[in-house]
């Protein structure tokens, strides 16, 4: 019977904050224990696939055994953000971080850009991007200048109101972007933010989108395709790599979306590997410092559980797992330095399976391409671990 993985990334769940944590400035961060705190959100299925066995010592006391197994990746790759986390999730680790500009970008970068667009920039600085827009959206209708801004992450992000610059417009500006932004300023991601509304009322679209440095080395998703497996990254995973070892893929408006494509793509495709990104519990909840929010979207995910294992076969392999931590009761609206959970569900997974804490998020990488019978560029696999055959 044909193999299938799905590896499903809850962007920024994090579970505690990783050993260096401190280097990054996220000492006490603990993403999904204290969306459990203020949040209190309810997970039967979730709790029972293993989820809350990754928080180990943080986990809620009462726990039963996991019909899943679990475990908690560190980060290898110096970095927080989303794209140095997918790569090393699918056997890229990096040796260097992407740049980071506190101060905003230098005049090398943004003089080009103006120049290239034909309007001076708004602001340049890091910013929440719900706050920029609100800063400073009266001032991009009244002059049509781009806003420019930052963030703790390797992000060049232009925010435009959609009635002032086309979307189509927008993406051209921040495909300029990404060509101007060559090393030492090669940022990891260029994001184009749409946003609509009016003076205290302006809201981002879901016409976002990213555009990555392609991957620096291969993946796990290049071996697979060399091999002819069909790859279906479902979110934003072709954005973070350039569309390289996919097969095929489709954007999403939401989690709910991203969750039914998953599902859609179980009962209708023939994909070897669904890729899918959650992004909503990162730009959403995590970035707002919203807990309680974040919550909710962990209960809708809950809500999917039953029917996503419904919809597996006798040979598929399930990994929930996370690009990064997104603490929401952190006092920045940065991403958070923390573990990654790992949770495996399928017909061939041993239940209660601890596969410990792992030095490296390529681990999962390196798990499904034992599964699917290719060599994974990276990491360590836990597949023997977790196989309910011996």
């Amino acid at each position: 019977m044909k193999r299938r993985a799905v590896v499903i990334v809850c962007d920024g769940l994090g579970v505690g904050a990783a050993p260096d944590a401190e280097g990054f400035g996220d000492a006490g961060t603990r993403t999904l224990q204290h969306v459990l705190r203020d949040g209190k959100p309810s997970l039967p299925n979730l709790a029972r696939l293993g989820l809350l066995h990754t928080l180990y010592s943080d986990a809620p006391s009462g726990l039963t055994g996991p019909s899943g197994a679990f475990g908690r990746c560190a980060e290898a790759s110096p970095g927080k953000d989303s794209t140095t986390g997918h790569w090393e999730l699918m056997g890229l680790t990096l040796d260097t971080a992407f740049p980071l500009y506190p101060e905003g970008f230098p005049p090398e970068i943004i003089g080009p850009f103006e120049k290239a667009v034909g309007r001076e920039v708004l602001h340049n600085r890091p910013a929440s991007g719900t706050e920029v827009i609100q800063r400073y959206g009266e001032e991009h209708l009244r002059t049509g200048r781009p806003i420019v801004y930052t963030s703790g992450d390797s992000v060049f992000q232009v925010a435009a109101h959609e009635d002032v610059v086309p979307v189509e417009t927008l993406y051209r500006w921040c495909e300029i972007a990404r060509e101007i932004l060559v090393p030492p300023h090669r940022v990891g991601r260029v994001i184009a933010r749409p946003f609509v509304g009016t003076p205290g009322g302006f809201t981002r679209t879901h016409r976002r989108r990213d555009l990555s440095v392609p991957p620096l080395g291969e993946t796990v998703l290049d071996r697979c395709r060399t091999r002819g497996l069909l790859v279906h990254g479902i979110g934003k995973i072709e954005d973070l790599f350039v569309g390289q070892g996919l097969s095929s893929a489709v954007h999403t408006e939401s989690n709910r979306d991203g969750l039914e494509k998953t599902l859609a793509a179980l009962r209708g495709r023939d994909d070897d590997f669904v890729f899918t990104n959650l992004v909503d519990f990162d730009t959403k909840f995590g970035h707002r410092n919203d807990p309680i929010g974040y919550a909710r979207a962990l209960e809708e995910f809950d809500g999917f559980v039953p029917a996503l294992l419904g919809a597996m076969r006798e040979g598929d392999l399930l990994l929930v797992t996370a690009d990064h931590g997104g603490d929401p009761s952190d006092v920045s609206t940065d991403h958070t330095r923390e573990y990654v959970p790992v949770v495996a569900a399928g017909p061939g997974v041993a239940s209660g399976t601890d596969v410990g804490t792992r030095t490296s998020f390529a681990d999962v990488g390196a798990t499904v391409a034992a599964f699917l019978g290719v060599e994974s560029p990276g990491g360590t696999s836990f597949l023997e671990v977790i196989s309910a055959v011996p």
